[in-house]
């Protein structure tokens, strides 16, 4: 029973793909989940083991509360024992608007806050003084943001012409719109007249207003509508709604009608006047914040007033935390909004090491995502920082150096979606590489080091970069080779190649890790553009209309709306999702599945895999997509799975599908290797040649190492991040690298060669 105890025990998961398995998972120590992409890792670790641990600590609110809590789904297993309360550090980007930096999210500002009200000089206040979303401490002039929004009027209307003529530019004021009705139906104007002939009144009235009613028509009546100058309206509709929650689209037509300037009264700095006064040693809190975490431990261990000295004790474990993990290059008033996947991740670890709880279960989603192989050791120094403390750490990866360290490993397979779902080792790290698995082999198989290199045809050269902490760089891009642009996190990489590269070369096709829809509609037939062509083979054979056979119009089952599920809302219970009763979850009406292609319905085909689907389908049309999904790795997906349900690694080997069949361009792939298990980095290699050998350019940022030894060129970025990045350390062939010095990558790839 004590051995039970010191494990969790799971017994039955049937969820997505698992195949009925039952494992137990050693408490208090790291197990390192890994195997294939699709495998069914995240399905037993996140929908299965954190899903009922959440779940049931939701149960213990009263269901008042748990309607204001997330919803988890209880999911399909027999049992699981000796659970822990589970914290899930994911690599969903961090948002919480302008208002939220990354000192903010991690509290890390609070204790600067606190530190202030005790040592600072002279005493302004206590701790919520400090805060730039308090009243009281915020910039009167910005409200707390450091910058200024105003209505850029040169963009906005057109002087030459009348509001009948449509002066308005702004697409939501433009004739005919509620907002334009106002000013054309207010009275206070000659709708035909010119703007650029209004008098002093009429400009004031026009921009600024006056006060009035307008009434407006509205469903068979009259509404009365209270008139705004435009300056007014666009102000407390826009300007005064925070950006970050826009959506996309609203973002950037927002952005084409407003001039932002830092704020000329705190200069950015986002507190009023009488904060920004109060020292410590000469350092406003504002001047602090503003500093790149490893600037920033050197400052705080030179404060010596006793006073404050366990808060700077605490600042510094905090901070350090922040270096350790590779993040030394952030200052605490950057915009989470502004952080990447792998960059929320770490700090929200950084927060969660900062706590005095045990016994709890962390879970891990790839931490070492978009980390350097340098940055790659100082995660595993947090990770067994987190176990020391008595917590269990679960992590889901396939980094073979996060591997190593791990006390217990569970490798998922053998392969991908209906191949995958078992357990095929559980054990050490140490006898992994004997275990005869796919992880196994790929453990103790390293890809040698490329010999031969492909001649460039020409150059795109980039001179003069400043941007961000690029310090003056002019670098030159081989046409016609396969470049790995690396460096450690932060050292400009993605400046280099995202911002200033694409500015000036917008044609390249750009391969990232952005999701590809967010509807539960979309799949990757639908995206891909297979569907339209499947449906047309359909509608052929069976001389109806090839509107029928889409889930979203004329065929879709009534019941579910082609979804194939059916969402119930239980008020104060969890919610339900349920498979539709009346088409059985195939999303199609009864008529529409008569139709039938090869004795195949457009449901049946839609439950194929990618790879089920390259045999079924003879179509030349349809084989050349299905290869390309099939070669990036994809080969497990249904065609009619939901993207929603795809991880970023996943969407990226999607879109890099779609791109395939293109030639003589500029390919940019941001850290391709992304989600992908070890054996799967051979076949995106082959790719990228492929992409080459086609006459294609293509640019890869990259930190994994056997892409980088693959690679025609490399340029190496460094030699740290943010302030002490942005310079080119190195151009040429990896072989070439080799005997670099000062590259953090030169070294593991040394190490990597030798081990």
């Amino acid at each position: 029973m004590a051995l039970q105890a010191s494990c969790i025990q799971i017994i039955g998961a049937r969820e997505n793909n698992l195949r009925d398995i039952s494992l137990s998972i050693p408490k208090r120590q790291i197990t390192v989940f890994t195997g294939v992409s699709g495998s069914g890792k995240s399905s037993i670790v996140f929908d299965t083991l954190a899903a009922e641990a959440q779940r049931q600590l939701n149960e213990t609110f009263t269901s008042f509360a748990r309607t204001r809590l997330p919803k988890y789904g209880q999911p399909d297993v027999d049992v699981i024992e000796n659970l822990s309360a589970a914290i899930v550090v994911d690599q969903k980007r961090l948002g919480g608007g302008s208002r939220s930096t990354v000192g903010t999210i991690s509290d890390i500002y609070s204790l600067l806050r606190l530190l202030f009200s005790r040592v600072g000089k002279p005493f302004v206040g206590y701790s919520n003084v400090f805060s730039f979303n308090d009243p009281q401490g915020m910039c009167p002039e910005c409200e707390g943001l450091g910058r200024t929004v105003a209505l850029d009027l040169d963009v906005f209307l057109d002087r030459s012409r009348s509001l009948n003529e449509g002066a308005l530019l702004h697409p939501h004021f433009a004739v005919g719109t509620w907002y334009w009705k106002i000013y054309a139906n207010s009275g206070l104007f000659d709708n035909d007249k010119r703007l650029a002939d209004y008098d002093e009144r009429e400009w004031a009235t026009l921009l600024h207003g006056a006060r009035a009613k307008v009434a407006l028509e509205w469903q068979g009546g009259t509404v009365n509508s209270s008139y705004e100058g435009v300056v007014e309206r666009f102000t407390r509709l826009y300007i005064k709604k925070d950006v970050a929650e826009m959506s996309e689209a609203n973002r950037r037509l927002f952005q084409e009608y407003v001039t932002t300037a830092t704020c000329p009264l705190c200069a950015g700095a986002r507190l009023n006047q009488e904060v920004l006064g109060c020292e410590i040693d000469g350092f406003n809190i504002a001047r602090l914040a503003a500093m790149e975490a490893t600037e920033l431990v050197e400052v705080l261990a030179g404060f010596t007033d006793p006073r404050g000295a366990p808060v700077v004790a605490s600042l510094l474990d905090r901070v350090r935390d922040l270096v350790t993990i590779g993040l030394g290059y952030l200052s605490l008033d950057r915009e989470t909004a502004t952080l990447s996947g792998g960059e929320s991740q770490r700090v929200k670890m950084v927060r969660h090491l900062s706590s005095s709880l045990t016994d709890m279960m962390y879970v891990f989603d790839e931490p070492s995502v978009g980390l350097h192989a340098r940055d790659v050791e100082r995660l595993n120094t947090l990770l067994r920082k987190l176990r020391d403390k008595g917590n269990t750490v679960v992590v889901v990866e396939h980094d073979p150096e996060v591997i190593r360290i791990a006390d217990h490993v569970v490798d998922i397979g053998p392969g991908a979606g209906v191949h995958g779902g078992q357990v095929v080792y559980q054990g050490t790290p140490a006898e992994l590489p004997e275990a005869g698995t796919l992880t196994g082999r790929h453990m103790k198989r390293r890809l040698p080091l490329k010999t031969v290199y492909r001649a460039p045809t020409g150059a795109m050269t980039i001179a003069g970069a400043r941007t961000h902490n690029l310090k003056d760089v002019t670098v030159d891009i081989p046409t016609g080779v396969l470049t790995v642009v690396t460096g450690v996190a932060g050292s400009g990489k993605s400046t280099l190649v995202n911002d200033v590269f694409l500015s000036r070369h917008p044609e390249a096709v750009v391969i990232d890790q952005s999701a590809v829809s967010a509807s539960r509609r979309s799949n990757p037939a639908t995206y891909t553009g297979l569907l339209d062509e499947i449906r047309r083979l359909f509608a052929r054979a069976a001389s109806v209309s090839a509107s029928l056979f889409s889930a979203n119009s004329k065929g879709a089952c009534p019941d579910c709306q082609g979804l194939g599920i059916v969402y119930t809302d239980l008020a104060f219970m969890d919610g339900l999702k349920s498979t539709c009763e009346v088409c059985q979850g195939r999303r199609f009406r009864p008529e529409v599945l008569e139709h039938k292609l090869d004795g195949k319905s457009i449901s049946d085909v839609l439950e194929m895999t990618a790879a089920e689907a390259l045999e079924f389908f003879p179509q030349p049309k349809l084989g050349k997509v299905l290869r390309a999904v099939n070669d990036v790795g994809l080969d497990y997906l249904t065609l009619g799975q939901p993207l929603s349900t795809l991880s970023g690694g996943e969407c990226q080997r999607l879109k890099l599908a779609t791109e395939l069949h293109k030639s003589g361009t500029v390919y940019v792939l941001d850290e391709p290797t992304t989600g992908l298990h070890m054996s799967d980095v051979k076949r995106l290699l082959d790719i990228m040649d492929r992409l080459v050998d086609a006459g294609n350019s293509v640019i890869v940022i990259e930190h994994d190492l056997d892409v980088v030894k693959n690679a025609d060129w490399v340029i190496d970025l460094g030699p740290e991040g943010g302030g002490q990045g942005g310079r080119v350390l190195f151009e040429g062939t990896p072989r070439d690298l080799l005997a670099a010095t000062g590259s953090h990558t030169a070294e593991f790839l040394r190490r990597d060669l030798t081990s």
